[in-house]
């Protein structure tokens, strides 16, 4: 499973576990979770773009309820295993 290093916008580092990526209407999607194995919280996060530094990947968590609602219906077609609550 791959790891990442997200910085947050405090500039602290939070390594997340990417679990799935999706694309919906062209825009890139993340599951990603704080622990490898069992049960765990899990994120979603939506890829924005940075107009600052354009190799740079941005992504921040979805929190309006439709597009994360969106989201989770992407997600579960391809992850059997994944319940969303």
């Amino acid at each position: 499973m791959e790891k990442l290093t997200f910085t947050s916008d405090d500039g602290e580092a939070i390594e997340y576990f990417v679990l799935a990526e999706t694309t919906v209407k062209g825009i890139q999607y993340l599951l990603v979770t704080e622990e490898e194995e069992g049960d765990s919280d899990a994120l979603i996060l939506k890829g924005l773009a940075n107009e600052e530094n354009p190799e740079e990947s941005v992504f921040e968590a979805v929190s309006d309820e439709e597009e994360l609602s969106v989201a989770m219906d992407a997600f579960s077609k391809f992850l059997e295993d994944v319940e969303f609550e």
